[in-house]
């Protein structure tokens, strides 16, 4: 079995937002190693982009990391801690996976962004206007948006719904499985703009891993470059130091 691969990078004594030690994936039919035991800690204020070929695992990685396909080995710790069964729903509020292509429901916009609301998790919060408002403006997106049908809306718009969907819930964290890959570069761009939004907003406290097979867009939105290859993740030269655009969106 090979040795895991230690892609940890710690920012002074405290705990990352996430850190996998180990963690490790296989196929449960055919026993083939999807992941081999990697270690990895995503520290706040880091952006990390993740690019691989296809079928190397990126993908099991994020879901992995997600809580959303159980290990087969290894452990994760959420600020420094393992996360307990019952912690699971809040670990997955604050450490959000956003996929490829977005599962809206029937109805309005407005319908889609007050739907986590219902949920039990939520209890105790609401749907702010004002903060939705904000996001779908950073988006290029006025309030008569929240009006449109789901069923009519563009790949792309579906996107910006799912993304302001998660967005609004403050999640400490954003794993982005390939959001953009079946977009436009219109659209895409907005995606990448509204991501940038959000970081910026509270860049010491929050964080982003992206898979993307974009090269031009990996030197976009990232600023640790990782690349995964038969289930091997390594890592290339560290460039957390460099800084955004003063307005917070990609160039």
């Amino acid at each position: 079995m090979k040795n895991p691969q230690n892609i940890s990078i710690r920012s002074g004594d405290a705990a990352p937002l996430v850190e996998a030690r180990g963690l490790t994936r296989r196929d449960a039919q055919r026993g083939q190693i999807l992941l081999h035991p990697t270690d990895f800690a995503l520290e706040a204020g880091q952006r990390v982009v993740l690019t691989g070929p296809s079928g190397s695992g990126k993908s099991v990685f994020l879901r992995a990391l997600a809580l959303l396909d159980p290990a087969d080995g290894g452990t994760l710790l959420w600020h420094g801690q393992p996360i307990a069964r019952a912690q699971i729903p809040s670990y997955r509020r604050h450490i959000a996976y956003l996929r490829q292509r977005p599962a809206l429901i029937d109805g309005t916009v407005e319908d889609n962004l007050r739907f986590p609301w219902s949920l039990a998790i939520y209890r105790g919060s609401g749907f702010d206007a004002a903060r939705v408002t904000s996001l779908l403006e950073a988006a290029g997106r006025g309030s008569d948006f929240l009006a449109r049908d789901s069923a009519e809306l563009s790949g792309g718009e579906a996107q910006i719904v799912a993304l302001v969907r998660v967005l609004q819930l403050d999640p400490e964290a954003l794993l982005l499985d390939e959001p953009t890959a079946s977009l436009d570069p219109e659209s895409a761009r907005t995606v990448e703009t509204l991501i940038a939004h959000w970081f910026e907003r509270e860049r010491t406290a929050r964080a982003t891993v992206w898979v993307s097979h974009d090269p031009a867009q990996a030197q976009r939105v990232g600023t640790r470059h990782l690349t995964m290859r038969a289930g091997v993740l390594s890592e290339a030269a560290d460039t957390s130091s460099a800084p955004l655009p003063a307005n917070g969106a990609p160039q």
